[in-house]
């Protein structure tokens, strides 16, 4: 797992890379990205699959703001991120969110 963030310097944005390995994605054939950015919509964020391994997705986000994320693979598994800036609780699943700061 990885994210990397690029802040823009002419917009309020950052542009956000996530990957995924195909091992950390359990040999998921499809995977979504599932947070505050969409509304927690299942289905709204599909990652890419990559050639070589894994999944990877780009987003702009806006900056000074926290979002909560989550990885959601085959639609039966949700993943946190083992390179997220930190964890809350959510009282949904009663699980953790990984936090990404911007």
């Amino acid at each position: 797992m990885s994210i990397k963030k690029q802040y823009l310097k002419t917009r309020p944005f950052c542009k956000v890379v996530f990957r995924l390995s195909k091992e950390e994605a359990r040999d998921a054939r499809r995977v979504f990205l599932v947070g505050d950015f969409n509304d927690w919509d299942k289905k709204a964020t599909e990652m890419k699959p990559l050639k070589t391994d894994g999944f990877t997705i780009t987003l702009d986000l806006e900056i000074n703001r926290d979002y909560q994320f989550r990885y959601f693979l085959d639609s039966m598994t949700w993943e946190n991120d083992s390179k997220a800036d930190k964890y809350v609780y959510s009282c949904f699943g009663n699980c953790e969110n990984s936090v990404i700061v911007l």
